[in-house]
């Protein structure tokens, strides 16, 4: 799934964790579950609109990758105007663990002309295994335009509980 979604996971991840549990309770389960949050939301993409390679000439595909992250600096902003935007970065920074290792962290030393010495430290080739596995009964939508439906659901749900539930942190 795109940024966005792992974006609004981890707030949600860390929004639960710090209502539901005590310190140093909340900030080690903020940093477990957005971590793991991540394997779930990647297993869930194979019903998404998530080609693995861009498109930039289909429109859509465009129009798609242009929507997604002006909402993760929609949720940016609004993050900073209620105050929080200090709070809820462990648990975006936790949800995203994954993809800041695999692909600002690795992927820029990695030679491309060479066996790379740290292949085995990627962390999706797992992720791709559980989606193999244990999600293989779903269909896949990476490629279908449709696919965009399931992501927009979640990204709303998403929102709306974090709304729902910022009033309870007090």
């Amino acid at each position: 799934m795109e940024l966005i979604t792992h974006l609004l996971t981890g707030i949600l991840v860390q929004l639960a964790c710090f209502i539901f549990f005590i310190f140093p309770l909340n900030i080690i389960l903020t940093i477990i579950f957005g971590f793991l949050s991540h394997f779930l939301i990647d297993t869930l993409a194979k019903i998404t609109y998530h080609t693995p390679e861009p498109h930039k000439e289909d429109k859509f595909w465009v129009a798609w990758h242009i929507i997604t992250p002006v909402l993760a600096i929609i949720l940016a902003i609004w993050v900073i105007l209620i105050g929080k935007f200090w709070f809820f970065l462990l648990g975006t920074i936790a949800a995203n663990a994954v993809d800041i290792w695999d692909w600002l962290i690795l992927r820029p030393i990695q030679n491309p002309e060479a066996k790379f010495w740290g292949e085995k430290l990627y962390i999706h080739p797992t992720i791709d295994w559980i989606r193999d596995h244990l999600f293989g009964w779903l269909p896949n939508w990476n490629y279908k335009k449709k696919g965009i439906i399931p992501e927009i659901i979640t990204i709303v749900s998403l929102w709306v509980s974090i709304f729902l539930m910022i009033p309870l942190l007090s």
